[in-house]
């Protein structure tokens, strides 16, 4: 695996399959360091758009998209819903449905 946890963590969003999501802690524990959910943040935001990374299939732990509405929500909801990901109404994905679990 790439050597520092912002390299590990770029490999690991890429490897999420469409259809599926992760969580920013899941990453940051299976990158190494499982109390930097922030810092899985702060790859996400510096680097997606550079790398390509399907930033959209990373949620919350409690299943739900952490941007605020007109800041990216809608984009991110929008993107899982075309790859399958449903919703329930209060917002909440499934994540015994659609957590994803490298092997």
């Amino acid at each position: 695996m790439p050597a520092t946890f912002h390299q590990r963590v770029i490999a690991l969003v890429k490897r999420i399959p469409e259809g599926k999501v992760a969580t920013y802690g899941q990453l940051a524990g299976l990158a190494g360091s499982p109390r930097a959910a922030r810092q899985v943040v702060r790859t996400l935001h510096s680097s997606s758009e550079k790398e390509g990374l399907p930033w959209h299939r990373v949620i919350n732990a409690q299943g739900r998209i952490s941007l605020k509405p007109v800041s990216g929500y809608e984009l991110q909801r929008a993107l899982l819903e075309a790859e399958g990901v449903t919703f329930d109404r209060s917002g909440t994905i499934d994540l015994e449905k659609y957590l994803w679990s490298p092997k």
